[in-house]
């Protein structure tokens, strides 16, 4: 008896190119034979050659796209550039409506290699990244930015954790633009009248890496500090650490964020001993205005931030009187371990997952066991809550529901003059508790106290909206997008900002912003529902029929039964008016 041989199978690690054309049912289903022989042009003319000139093949076509593999991510990126650029020059003279437009999505992986295809998980990330990247554009794995960082000349947009269909764990994603492109997308920002100030992140000089949280912590006092002076106008620390880990001119971040001065340093915690170093920059003349370092006991961390603080308060304003500055700086807490949890929990707090969320309230919490006082951290444990209710990650509403509130009203009742406690706690109470006017006076005091708060800014946007107050949440997510301008939460202002144009009846616009915060992150519910509810009323049936799909897959128990869990507007005639737009859109009783 023959014995049979097991069949060798053949792997390999690869960069995967997954690439489809956008809008491509519709292309055909309007002038069929036209657009098919627009692809098959721009295939030969732009594709083909770019993928050949860096060493890749196709593997197969799609019909509407086609897989690529190239022995490096930096091969692959280069190619998906090239061609990019070339299929934009070959169809700028076409119709809006016409134009054909790539998405490409890319990764590296180990995969199942066949003649005629290849298979595995890093070609179904490929393909689910396509998704994410806009018409026109490349958005890339972790692992292929780690792989392309200073070898492409190309900017990269950290557009955050993923959740990609069939993917188990999220995915880490950055969108590809060639510089001269991101410069025409940047424009430069107009300087404000106030003195402006940008703090990017400090370099951790400490032996262990895992200190990046603390030497991030020191940032965000000093930024806080700063922004309690209501003559300043100080950019949010989410844009500011848009730039951490990248080799920046800051005369560019200056243009980016539309600043004056930007402060830069280090931070080095040695046992007991923490050494801060900063130095304040011209950003219009790169001349560096002040420059010093502080050292001392770690026990005196809170004094050496508040001399940093007056430092280069004192460069940019020097007749302010020390009293006023002093006033400005305040300390969180005596307590230094309970202060080392918050700031772990802020870090992970920005994570936007699940296990991110769950990992932050437990260190919240444990903050509040050491420091009953610690009003910021009641208030960051109930916006976790708030984040799992708005997000369906709550595994019992009523239990996790009422520890939320508990949470927000002792924030607000501890942090008199803590903003983050106030517009945090009064988020929530309004999202859980629909305490709507209590929640008002809580976030008016606490951007009265901090009005560079640009987190607070956007949550109050949110706040006016279930309100019906629509004007003034769009003035409210004007200024959180100016303090915050790359902010990598940019989509929720921009959701915020979708809702209020619809309560004013302006569809159209509400689609379009809706539209653009669903590239930014095509998985935040609350976008997605008020894209298929301003499409159903501005007539555009078939979008407003796929994004309430995209809703159900999102949440299959979505209905108009509890819809006001999720959407809690004040008045009845805002949620009438939003669950009619839905049901025309396909939302289930």
């Amino acid at each position: 008896m023959v014995q049979e041989r097991p069949v060798r199978v053949e792997r390999r690690l690869s960069a995967i190119l997954a690439a489809d054309v956008a809008g491509y049912s519709r292309l055909m289903h309007s002038d069929e034979e036209p657009t098919h022989a627009k692809l098959t042009s721009l295939l030969m003319d732009a594709v083909n050659p770019a993928i050949s000139e860096h060493r890749g093949r196709i593997v197969k076509n799609t019909g509407d796209g086609f897989l690529a593999e190239f022995p490096s991510a930096v091969d692959a990126v280069r190619a998906a550039m090239r061609f990019q650029t070339r299929v934009h020059e070959l169809t700028a003279g076409d119709a809006e409506d016409r134009r054909i437009a790539f998405r490409v999505g890319i990764n590296i992986g180990d995969v199942i290699v066949e003649p005629q295809d290849i298979f595995g998980d890093g070609v179904n990330i490929a393909a689910r990244l396509e998704g994410v990247a806009e018409p026109g554009g490349i958005c890339i794995s972790a692992s292929a930015y780690d792989q392309v960082l200073g070898k492409i000349a190309a900017e990269f947009i950290d557009v955050g954790d993923q959740h990609l269909k069939n993917i188990a764990r999220p995915i880490r994603a950055f969108k590809v633009m060639d510089r001269a492109a991101a410069a025409r997308q940047t424009p430069t920002l107009a300087l404000p009248e106030k003195p402006s100030i940008a703090v990017l992140p400090f370099q951790n000089l400490s032996a262990e890496p895992e200190q990046e949280y603390f030497a991030d912590g020191v940032v965000e006092d000093i930024t806080m500090a700063l922004s309690r002076f209501p003559w300043l106008f100080v950019i949010a620390r989410n844009s500011s650490f848009t730039y951490k880990g990248r080799a920046v001119d800051v005369k560019q971040i200056g243009r980016e964020l539309g600043v004056r001065y930007v402060l830069e340093g280090s931070v080095r915690k040695a046992g007991s001993r923490i050494r801060i170093a900063g130095q304040l920059i011209d950003a219009g003349t790169g001349a560096h205005l002040w420059a010093d370092r502080f050292e001392g006991a770690l026990q005196d961390m809170f004094e050496l931030q508040d001399d940093v603080t007056s430092s280069v308060v004192g460069a940019i304003a020097p007749k302010l009187q020390y009293a006023e500055i002093k006033r400005a700086n305040r300390k969180p807490t005596e307590n230094l371990d309970a202060y080392d949890y918050y700031l772990r929990g802020l870090a992970r707090a920005g994570r936007w997952t699940i296990g991110g969320n769950s990992e932050a309230l437990q260190l919240f919490c444990k903050a509040i066991e050491l420091d009953r006082g610690l009003a910021c951290a009641y208030g960051m444990a109930g916006w976790c809550y708030m984040q799992r209710k708005a997000r369906g990650w709550m595994t019992d509403h009523v239990q996790e529901s009422a520890e939320a509130i508990r949470l927000a009203r002792k924030a607000v009742h501890l942090g008199g003059d803590d903003p983050v406690a106030l517009c945090m706690g009064g988020y929530v109470l309004a999202f859980v508790a629909h305490e709507f006017d209590d929640a008002v006076a809580f976030m008016d005091r606490g951007l009265a106290v901090n009005p560079n708060l640009a987190q607070g800014w956007a949550l109050s946007s949110w706040l006016r909206v279930w309100r019906g107050e629509p004007d003034l949440a769009l003035d409210h997510v004007t200024q959180a997008m100016r303090l915050s301008p790359v902010d990598p939460s940019l989509y929720a202002m921009q959701g915020a900002a979708a809702y209020a144009h619809f309560l004013a009846g302006r569809y159209e616009a509400a689609s379009s912003y809706a539209e653009k915060a669903m590239r930014a992150n095509p998985n935040f519910s609350l976008t997605i529902y008020i894209f298929a509810a301003s499409t159903a009323l501005a007539g555009q049936l078939e979008q407003a029929q796929r994004g309430m799909g995209r809703a159900l897959e999102c949440n299959p128990d979505l209905s108009a039964s509890n819809l006001k869990d999720l959407t809690p507007f004040r008045r009845a005639e805002d949620l009438a008016t939003f669950t009619g737009a839905l049901r025309k859109a396909g939302l289930p009783d």
